[in-house]
């Protein structure tokens, strides 16, 4: 996403908004920071953030878990205890 300066954003008003019209987003900063976000009408909404830690609780993990399956995969790749 590219970020345009406010005085760009003021000067050239209405290319902005053109581009944002056929799509494009953009974010209009002020000395570098940004300070908003310019998206067309139609586009659709942000998916809402992914939940860390959703499971917390409900899944459990086997304390032999960094070992399970060793002797297979050990076999499937010719190596010999």
């Amino acid at each position: 996403m590219q970020t345009i300066n406010i005085h760009e954003a003021k000067t050239h008003l209405s290319r902005i908004v053109e581009r944002a019209a056929r799509g494009e987003s953009f974010v209009i900063a002020k000395a570098g920071k940004p300070m908003v976000k310019v998206v067309p009408l139609d586009a659709p909404a942000p998916s809402p953030p992914k939940r860390l830690g959703f499971l917390a609780g409900q899944v459990q993990v086997p304390d032999d878990f960094d070992t399970m399956g060793s002797a297979e995969i050990e076999q499937l790749f010719g190596i010999t205890p």
